[in-house]
């Protein structure tokens, strides 16, 4: 089993790659899925979420209130480190859960999708690392066209990441999406034959 590392800051066009990825027969594994999968009802990190932010967290039906997060974190400088510190190694422990499986099942490729890849020092999870990139500019268009935020809002997201140019540095693959959907298709065709090829010779 080969392992991707796919990872790209925000408004780069991640989920079009992983959609292509999946479509040529890649195993797929989102981090931003799992993060929604550990804290669901009954889980060990919502327990816990609870315990340290209090049951206004917890909705009546046992789910996690995300606006009442969002609130706590928002006024909270230090809230946003203890939630992280309970849900990402909820979701690292789930992803090599994951991984197990594919490998126990035989699958040729997993394209772990790890937005905060690098932030996180996961680099070294997988085989190798694919960087989706595009220049900042068209990121926070996308950001303001696509998702409803403001250009203010969509920088300040932008801004809380770290640069993409430290990313390309360290990336094995990068594929570059700054132009149409028939360029980027392209692209990600070339980078998966080469994925293909490392596959072959694991």
């Amino acid at each position: 089993m080969f392992s991707v590392g796919l990872t790209g800051n925000v408004g780069a066009g991640k989920s079009t790659v992983v959609a292509l990825f999946a479509g040529w027969g890649a195993t797929v594994i989102d981090a931003d899925i799992l993060a929604r999968e550990v804290v669901g009802p009954g889980k060990p990190a919502l327990a816990l979420i609870g315990e340290v932010f209090g049951d206004e967290v917890i909705t009546q039906a046992g789910e996690l209130d995300r606006a009442a997060v969002r609130h706590v974190v928002f006024t909270d400088p230090g809230a946003r480190e203890q939630l992280e510190a309970i849900v990402h190694p909820a979701i690292r422990a789930r992803f090599a859960e994951l991984l197990l499986e594919a490998q126990a099942r035989g699958d040729r490729i997993v394209i772990g999708v790890v937005p905060l890849l690098y932030e996180k020092s996961m680099v070294g999870d997988f085989d190798a690392v694919l960087l989706i990139d595009a220049p900042l500019d068209l990121r926070i268009q996308r950001l303001v066209s696509k998702r409803g935020l403001s250009a203010d809002e969509a920088r300040a997201v932008a801004a809380a990441q770290m640069p993409a140019e430290q990313k390309r540095s360290r990336a094995d693959f990068i594929i570059d999406n700054d132009s149409d959907i028939p360029t980027l298709e392209r692209r990600a065709w070339e980078t998966w034959k080469e994925i293909e090829k490392l596959s072959r010779s694991e």
